[in-house]
């Protein structure tokens, strides 16, 4: 089989040696003669895990004392919900970026009073809004700092006189951050931090508690802290994936090195888009995302779409088709995409340039 460079949206691309662990835990998980498929989570080797990744979250991301990470199943889209329920007393504010901002706002809406503090559909989510006040009466300004279908991504750790909420989903361990800024930090694993199945929620505990509503057993993030991710069963096979992800992440130099590598990959793209007279980028340049790069056929030339798709997946590129309410392409570079990936996709960009010179 010839080699394939994969750059979907998510789940995302992982690396070797995460597939390789993974496969050997699924035989036997950790000398037990028991697939990590079928371990009972109360056992000691499965704590060891749980505390190792938690251990590893914290070590990577530089956690402060006075927060928790948590691990829990049901997407990030659950998690919209599980935010206001926990932090939306009297009114929230949400920075309106793209569709998963959208909907994070609609679930607090349906708990209490929120509102778009500020809002980039005018110009289809291409950048992001700047210009904004932030009243000090809001209970949390709620922010999603990477955004896949647009190409938009805030890369800054802002200061904020509210307590600030990040959904990072899909720029999560991609750059360091500075998690003291933020009261919560969440995001579905299944783009930089493993597989489908599993969020981390990094949580500043003394936060918790301000609500007057009363909070379902299952929703109150207290719960989960309390009995450290094991409330009810958890999605053990995927924590096991993200432990591995995140020592991954490790064994190359952390975060910080992680940064750079993206930086590189990001730059290496975005230079042939910005060159090739047969693209255009659709973010504002300002605001490009290093995760997810979306481009258009240039003015003129968009009826070469289909046939620039069909010649880049004969070449080897997966998952490179935008999402539907964008239209042309998608190129996700997350950490495991590797340097060659990326310049597979730009050799393949220049060839099909080359066949269409005017």
């Amino acid at each position: 089989m010839s080699k394939v460079h994969v750059f979907n949206a998510g789940p995302c691309l992982l690396p070797q040696a995460v597939y390789d662990a993974s496969i050997e835990a699924i035989k036997d998980f950790k000398g037990t003669g028991v697939s990590v498929l079928s371990i009972s989570h109360r056992t000691k080797e499965w704590e060891e895990t749980m505390n190792e990744c938690r251990a590893l979250w914290k070590e990577l991301l530089h956690i402060p004392e006075g927060y928790e990470v948590v691990f829990l199943g049901g997407g990030a889209s659950l998690e919209f919900l599980y935010v206001a329920m926990n932090f939306l007393e009297k009114k929230a504010a949400y920075l309106d970026t793209g569709v998963w901002a959208h909907k994070a706002l609609k679930e607090a809406q349906g708990i209490g009073e929120a509102y778009a503090i500020a809002c980039s559909k005018d110009r289809n989510y291409s950048y992001v809004p700047k210009d904004f006040e932030v009243p000090e009466d809001l209970d949390y300004l709620h922010i999603t700092t990477n955004n896949t279908i647009y190409g938009t991504e805030i890369r800054e750790d802002w200061d904020c006189k509210v307590p600030l909420i990040a959904d990072m989903s899909s720029d999560i361990l991609s750059r360091p951050v500075d998690v003291s800024k933020y009261t919560m930090i969440y995001g579905g694993a299944q783009k930089n931090a493993g597989p489908a199945g599993v969020i981390f929620a990094i949580i500043k505990k003394d936060a918790l508690g301000k609500v007057s509503r009363y909070i379902p057993t299952m929703l109150d993030y207290r719960t989960h802290i309390d009995k450290e991710s094991m409330f009810n069963t958890p999605p053990v096979f995927s924590i096991f994936v993200m432990n591995e992800t995140l020592k991954w992440v490790k064994s190359i130099g952390g975060v910080e090195a992680m940064h750079e590598i993206n930086l590189r990959k990001a730059k290496t793209l975005y230079d042939e888009i910005d060159r090739n007279s047969l693209f255009t980028g659709t973010a504002a340049v300002e605001d490009r995302s290093i995760m997810n790069i979306c481009f258009v056929m240039a003015p003129g030339r968009e009826a070469l779409q289909d046939e620039f798709m069909a010649f880049a997946k004969q070449h080897g590129m997966i998952g490179i088709k935008g999402h539907r309410s964008v239209g042309g392409f998608r190129a996700s570079v997350y950490n495991a995409c590797t340097q060659e990936d990326v310049d597979a996709l730009v050799a393949c960009m220049r060839e099909f340039e080359n066949l269409h010179k005017q």
